[in-house]
């Protein structure tokens, strides 16, 4: 399979995305990550999406763990290789062992993980499926979450999901480790 929009190089995205994009690279031990360089040929909208991604993770309120933790659903899911590929290794730098990033994809729910850590699972699983949360699960959340963090996990599966399906149609590849 090969790439529908290529990933641009200093022309296509520019200065700014290029540099961003090789930093990123050097950072996560792989080439520049194609998902920059690819969204990146829309300069405009690659910034709104980074800016918004950002505050999502790293930025957002869910610890980096328990923001893996539901990438990694998410990706294994919409069965998002490109995603898969870069969370695996963001997900071992979080804390997560290989056992529990396998857990994750297998669809469980291991006794290993936190009652809060199974209730992201849940729920990340209700919203990929019905694209909902029912409102057992809702209240449940509400005791190990609060407001602003069941937002916040509500827009991060939604984001990744949306990512998926992105990634997939453009056929951006896996990034090679250096």
């Amino acid at each position: 399979m090969t790439a529908r929009i290529q990933p641009g190089g200093w022309r296509e995205v520019g200065p700014a995305v290029a540099g961003l994009a090789r930093i990123a690279g050097r950072v996560q031990g792989t080439e520049p990550p194609a998902v920059f360089l690819t969204l990146g040929r829309h300069r405009r909208l690659f910034w709104g999406w980074l800016h918004f991604a950002g505050r999502l993770m790293p930025g957002g309120r869910l610890s980096r763990r328990e923001s893996e933790l539901v990438i990694l659903r998410v990706a294994s899911r919409r069965g998002s290789t490109y995603e898969l590929t870069q969370h695996r290794r963001l997900g071992r730098r979080a804390g997560l062992s290989g056992d529990e990033i396998a857990e994750i994809e297998s669809g469980g729910r291991g006794a290993g993980f936190s009652a809060r850590e199974r209730l992201l699972l849940a729920v990340t699983d209700e919203l990929i499926v019905d694209q909902d949360v029912s409102d057992p699960l809702w209240a449940e959340l509400g005791d190990h979450f609060d407001d602003r963090e069941r937002i916040e996990m509500v827009m991060l599966v939604g984001h990744y999901a949306m990512l998926a399906t992105a990634l997939h149609v453009l056929r951006v590849q896996p990034d090679r480790s250096r």
